[in-house]
């Protein structure tokens, strides 16, 4: 279909007159005139009623008009995305994110970019990872297992997992609880999809000991609620809240800590522009949380890249 042709379609119709239209567009009045049954003659549809040198939109008419008007639009999209892609920058940040990394970590970071950085979209992480994040359309994913060897990655931060007890519980003000202790308590735990709970399970095992009670949560503000109501002890890697007091878990191989990690395909138009959102948010979680969140490789974590993967 015509683009021009729906253009001054839609231009007719904004002007309220062919004469006004052909002014706006700098063609002649016959000459619009020709486009305008052209279109009909293309689409197989009457679009104006003639009544003298007045145009009238017929009832066909009125129904195209949001249809041309949309395809206008997303053909503007196309011509920016274009731009974008040929200039190696991005004017939208697609996101895929877990929920806790999304509440504590990016949304913080979020409120610190710049009038010139790309606009974020924020979505929730695909339960299968970082690839199949990127693959349906995400630029950058925040995962806590690290990306497969294809992707360009960056390591952001190395997080407990915490123990959350409110603040008349025997256990608070102190800097760490054993996996062990833990077990005996009656404890508010994720659900096994969720990675801090795999990573406490984990060192749960390396003490051939098992739970006492659980209660499991699919969210973790609701196992930090339940935590603040005097059900038990919510185990997880959010900031805390309701006034809890936090615990560092610790187990047989020492603290119990979740790695977070940016993801993003190497083969990316704008890859320099989302290594470099990376760094940024790497060094943000250093500044909120602290030198020990630094991933043991230093604070400049290198970036996993295979310049001859496959895109996918």
């Amino acid at each position: 279909m015509n683009l021009r042709l729906l253009r001054y379609f839609t231009e007719t119709v904004d002007a309220g007159s062919a004469t006004r239209a052909a002014a706006r567009l700098h063609v002649t009045q016959p000459v619009l005139s020709r486009q305008l049954r052209q279109l009909e003659q293309d689409i197989g549809l009457p679009l104006f009623e003639r009544q003298g040198h007045r145009l009238r939109l017929t009832p066909a008419g009125e129904q195209f008009l949001p249809l041309a008007r949309n395809l206008l639009r997303q053909a503007d999209e196309v011509r920016r995305a274009c731009a974008s892609i040929a200039s190696g920058r991005l004017d939208q940040l697609h996101l895929a994110v877990p929920t806790t990394t999304l509440n504590d970590v990016l949304a913080p970071f979020l409120a610190t970019l710049h009038p010139d950085d790309p606009v974020p979209i924020v979505r929730q992480l695909d339960p299968r990872g970082a690839d199949a994040a990127l693959s349906s359309g995400a630029d950058l994913a925040i995962v806590p297992r690290p990306p497969a060897r294809h992707l360009a990655s960056h390591a952001l931060a190395v997080l407990p997992i915490w123990a959350q007890v409110r603040r008349d519980d025997p256990w608070a003000g102190r800097p760490t609880v054993d996996v062990g202790e833990l077990a005996e308590r009656a404890l508010l735990l994720l659900t096994v999809d969720f990675r801090p709970r795999q990573l406490l399970d984990e060192a749960l095992d390396g003490t051939g000991l098992s739970y006492r009670e659980v209660i499991e949560c699919t969210n973790a503000r609701v196992a930090q609620a339940l935590a603040a109501a005097g059900r038990g002890v919510a185990v997880v890697s959010d900031d805390p809240r309701f006034d809890l007091a936090p615990v560092a878990v610790t187990g047989p191989a020492g603290p119990v800590r979740i790695s977070l990690y940016a993801a993003w395909d190497p083969h990316h138009h704008a890859a320099t522009a989302l290594a470099a959102l990376a760094g940024r948010l790497a060094a943000f979680c250093a500044e909120q949380y602290g030198p020990d969140v630094v991933p043991a490789s230093g604070a400049e974590p290198a970036e996993n890249v295979d310049p001859t993967a496959s895109t996918h």
